[in-house]
């Protein structure tokens, strides 16, 4: 039992996201189950869905998800699901639009030029004094 705050709380932390991957974990095998009992483009889509999820929070890689994902899809093939692509959007008709006007730059303040020069200025006239 850490005996250091900060290493209590580490620990506190770490059962947390244990529970919180665990939970994941158990979700994906729920819909892996699911699908496989009924392929359907549902369920398909369901643990498609699971493993992404768990790629995003890094619980699984990313090329891991996606070679499970492939499984998933040859399984649902060989059940004789036909697998669509997703439909990308049309996209939409908008007019011509006018190319934006470019600001004219900003002149650059010489003030504090001016000042810095004057000041200076004053120091070396001192100096020579």
């Amino acid at each position: 039992m850490p005996i250091i705050k900060s290493a209590k709380k580490a620990a506190r932390q770490a059962t947390k996201r244990t529970a919180h991957n665990v939970e994941i974990k158990k979700a994906i095998k729920a819909a892996l189950k699911a699908f496989k009992a009924n392929p359907t483009m549902e369920t398909l889509a369901k643990a498609q869905s699971e493993y992404d999820k768990a790629a995003k929070k890094n619980l699984l890689k990313k090329n891991t998800a996606s070679r499970r994902k492939a499984a998933l899809a040859k399984i649902a093939k060989k059940a004789g699901m036909k697998i669509e692509a997703p439909k990308k959007a049309a996209p939409k008709a908008t007019e011509a639009k006018a190319p934006a006007k470019k600001a004219a730059p900003a002149k650059k303040a010489t003030a504090t030029k001016t000042t810095a020069a004057k000041k200076t200025q004053s120091k070396a006239k001192a100096e020579s004094k």
